[in-house]
């Protein structure tokens, strides 16, 4: 005969007797099964959890890595596009002093798939630095002034009534055109204007006819001006402190358009001023021919 096992509860009733209740051994080995099972889908829910948790918080690491990357990636796009503006700057001034000077192409100079000796190189930096030293001391602004009809690229805008030629303010030169050395980190730096010292709240006037394209602040140059002269032609007015037009506006030559000032990056109240063609900036000393006492004078013969 089969045996049969049992788990005896022992109660006590509301009558005060002892009832025994017996529960068959089976249903023990149901519940530790179930026991069993809820445990294991406990532990894999925390499991769960506990992987969920690792994946949101890689998933903000990624997020983060992925918002660094592209600020990176950001300033070194612009950093190539100040390095790419340079390059045309310099190369448009390299070509204007060598066309001032009725320089040729040196044939040595042309890049070939011969091996080039260490004095080709050396007579190369020669020149390079023979130009620029002429282009930025006011040399190569003389020799344009005489020559302009030789420079076919410039003559068009550089007759033209709208050409840049008024200074707009009168004041101390500061810091040129080309490479200098940075005031606030003492490091190399590419100076895309010319920097001209004055007081305080003097007036700035347009160097030529021409629409105002800009008049707000931006980064760097602080309260800014821009005038669009036509023929692929704008000059910049920085660090203002105020405006004395609106964009849109057309201005003429000689016309207070805003007030020096000490915004932006600045170390002292000047002038920041910019010549460019086609975005490219330029050496500016070469258009300004003008002061506002010699259009005074003029204007009064």
């Amino acid at each position: 005969m089969r045996k049969r096992w049992y788990i005896l509860f022992v109660a006590r009733d509301a009558e005060g007797q002892l009832r025994k209740i017996p529960i068959p051994v089976h249903y023990l080995y149901v519940f530790l099964v179930g026991a069993i099972i809820g445990m294991v889908t406990v532990t894999g829910m925390a499991g769960s959890y506990a992987r969920m948790l690792w994946k949101v918080e890689r998933f903000n690491d990624l997020r983060a890595e992925k918002d660094q990357i592209k600020r990176n990636y950001s300033q070194l796009e612009q950093v190539s596009k100040e390095k790419d503006v340079q390059v045309a700057s310099l190369g448009s001034l390299a070509g204007e002093v060598s066309a001032i000077y009725g320089l040729k192409t040196n044939s040595r100079l042309i890049p070939t798939n011969d091996n080039v000796q260490p004095e080709q190189y050396q007579a190369s930096l020669d020149t390079l630095y023979a130009l620029k030293g002429s282009a930025l001391t006011g040399a190569a602004a003389a020799g344009l002034q005489d020559g302009s009809r030789r420079l076919a690229s410039l003559s068009d805008w550089t007759r033209a009534a709208d050409a840049p030629s008024l200074w707009p303010v009168e004041g101390r030169l500061t810091s040129t055109f080309g490479e200098r050395v940075d005031p606030f980190n003492g490091e190399g730096a590419f100076h895309s204007g010319i920097d001209i010292s004055v007081a305080y709240g003097t007036p700035v006037h347009a160097a030529a006819d021409g629409i105002v394209s800009f008049a707000e602040f931006m980064s760097g140059y602080g309260k800014m001006i821009t005038v669009d002269h036509g023929h692929g032609v704008a000059t910049r007015y920085g660090h203002l402190s105020g405006f004395a037009i609106t964009p849109g506006q057309h201005v003429r030559r000689g016309q207070i358009i805003g007030y020096v000032g000490t915004t932006g990056r600045v170390t002292s109240p000047h002038l920041h001023y910019e010549v460019r063609i086609q975005s490219v900036p330029v050496n500016p000393h070469k258009y300004l021919r003008t002061t506002m006492a010699h259009m005074g004078k003029k204007s009064d013969s």
